[in-house]
This record gives C-alpha cells, structure tokens and sequence, in this order.
C-alpha cells in the first residue's frame, strides 16, 4: 500500500476510547534506544564536518549556527538547531517577496517552502542541496528532542494545518528525516505531507525506519535538496 493512502482515519487503530494514541514497543522504548546508539555511533566522523562547516559559515561574521524553536512531542518547545544557511536579514528579503509575489507567497502558504528562496546564501543553497545543514541536529536526538526518522519539526503556527491529525503530530517525536524528505518534500502539498506522517505513526517500525535512513542517503547522494 503507498503511504499516501493513509489518512488521519489511521490513527483510530492506534487510538483508546479517550482518543490517545497508543504506540507499539518499538515507538515507546526502542526507538530512541536505536536513536541514541546511531547518535553516537556516527558523532565522532560527523562533529569535525560540523566544526568545519561552521567556520566557513561564520566567514561572513554571522553566527555559525542557527536555532529556532520548534513543537516536540506531546507539544513540548524545543530549539532544533541547524547550520546557518541564511544571509543576515533574512526575514525581510522573504517579507519583501512575499509582498512582491503572489506565485511566491501561495507557494509559501502551501508548504512553508520556497524552491527559490531570497534568505538562502550561496554557502547555504549548497549545504541545503546536501542536507549538511541539518548535521547539528544530532544534538537534538541526543537530548531526546528529536529522533532519526519522524514527522519534520514545525513551528506552532502550523499545528492548525494538521486539523483533525494533529494528535499524530503530537504523538511522535519529530525526525531529522521522514516519508516526507523522501517522498519529494517540496514537491508534496502540506496535505499530503500530513497524511505521510499519519502514515508512519500507524506503521512505525526498526526496520520502516532503516528503510527511511538508507533512502534519505541516496537523496542526499543525488543533492536535490528537495
């Protein structure tokens, strides 16, 4: 079955009678045990890219990083941190566009993404099409913030997007990557996106999540950044 047929009616098989949702042995407990033991497994070859990367980034005298808070499970805040890809006044060029384009700003409405975005650097657009900018994010697994492979984090703003399968959102802990990085991720609409998230919720497992990861590395080998 493709993942796109799940709808938010999935989560009633997951679901008690006060409308929680009940998760299996592997998304309770051995999934972050999974996360922890590839968290540290690959720190020590990715913590000297990171520290490289950063000092490139920070050339242009801005900070290296870049953190922003974020919904996590059971709609805790945290602060999911990345590499900076913007340039200094990012907001405003976005704020600027937005305002000058309607194809832009409904692009933004429907996703939270531009395919040409006016904050990303020239240093970012690559890190973005590699993915490397997400690298720090190991830090949030290793707080328990995150996780490898789950829904991608959102800010509060868009809770109201997930309508009726926002208990699916709340429910799991969100991911570095997921159905939705590589199911085409600008290329799908929210909807959807939200419907693929319910989908893994229902179908989470070890081996659904090795099958996540093994995918997104040969997306980040294609370098689509999408």
């Amino acid at each position: 079955m493709n993942d796109l047929t799940f709808t938010a009616t999935a989560i009633d098989a997951t679901a008690d009678r006060r409308g929680r949702v009940n998760l299996g042995f592997y998304a309770r407990s051995g999934k972050r045990l999974f996360d922890l033991g590839l968290a540290l497994l690959l720190l020590p070859v990715l913590a000297p890219v990171v520290l490289g990367i950063w000092a490139f980034v920070r050339l242009d005298g801005g900070p290296g990083f870049f953190g922003h808070t974020r919904v996590g499970r059971n709609g805790r805040p945290f602060t999911c941190w990345k590499l900076r890809s913007m340039v200094a006044d990012a907001e405003s060029q976005l704020q600027a566009l937005l305002d000058a384009d309607p194809a832009a700003a409904a692009e933004w409405a429907r996703s939270r993404k531009l395919a040409r975005d006016p904050r990303v650097s020239r240093l970012g657009q690559i890190l973005r099409r590699t993915s490397l900018d997400e690298l720090p994010q190991i830090w949030n697994v290793l707080k328990g913030e995150m996780s490898f492979v789950g829904p991608r984090p959102i800010v509060a703003a868009e809770l109201a997007k997930y309508g009726s399968s926002v208990s699916a959102y709340l429910a799991q802990t969100p991911g570095i990557t997921g159905l939705w990085q590589v199911s085409g991720r600008n290329g799908v609409s929210y909807e959807a996106r939200v419907a693929l998230d319910v989908a893994y919720l229902a179908r989470c497992s070890f081996w659904k999540d090795v099958r996540i990861i093994a995918r997104t590395g040969l997306a980040i080998l294609g370098t689509t950044g999408r």
